[in-house]
């Protein structure tokens, strides 16, 4: 996300309590984000995370910390942004409860500035953690490709690299684009499988 993008976000949130749900949304709204989405319920936060996009995703503790848990797995399992848990209060327990569900941080209630502040931070975090996430998952399809050049060019590992390296500035392309081309097209090369034999009928 550009840093221009950082001023005016997408935020939904979610909380069994209203008051602190409405409160929550008053001061997103002052710092100039949309609230796109007030959720209560964890039957229908899922559908709203998928419908909406948005670019991060607050969660209050309310009077129960199974009911805030079950929100945080519902909005992380179709989320493709932070999600952070607000607590009015420090509680460890509930938040290693809510990182084993895949909340990105938390923050304790404080000032607008703070919140602000907080989840600029968080932001941050997660695109170096996409980009992390997309690196490993670059390095692996290289490595895949590799693995498929080798046996087929009866080579080094090494050579198999210089290969795909070599095609891709041939082709200007980029060598993870190569890769995926290689494991893709020798997934549709495999051979058949041959049918199955079937028992021939009794007499």
């Amino acid at each position: 996300m550009a840093d221009s993008d950082l001023k005016h976000l997408r935020v939904l949130i979610a909380n069994e309590k209203r008051d602190r749900l409405e409160l929550l949304a008053n001061v997103v709204i002052g710092l100039g984000h949309d609230v796109i989405a007030r959720e209560i319920y964890v039957k229908e936060v899922a559908g709203a995370t998928a419908r909406e996009h948005p670019d991060v995703a607050l969660v209050g503790l309310g009077s129960s910390s199974e009911h805030a848990l079950e929100l945080i797995s519902e909005i992380v399992r179709e989320a493709s942004c932070p999600v952070i848990a607000i607590l009015h209060a420090d509680d460890p327990a509930y938040v290693h409860e809510a990182a084993k569900r895949g909340v990105f941080a938390y923050i304790i209630e404080g000032s607008p500035d703070e919140l602000q502040s907080a989840i600029d931070i968080t932001l941050q975090r997660f695109a170096e953690y996409q980009s992390l996430q997309g690196a490993f998952g670059r390095r692996a399809v290289i490595e895949q490709a590799k693995g498929i050049l080798m046996p087929r060019n009866s080579t080094e590992p090494d050579h198999a690299f210089e290969m795909l390296r070599d095609h891709s500035q041939h082709t200007g392309r980029k060598l993870s684009d190569v890769a995926i081309a290689v494991v893709e097209s020798h997934l549709l090369l495999l051979p058949p499988v041959p049918p199955v034999p079937q028992p021939a009928a009794a007499a």
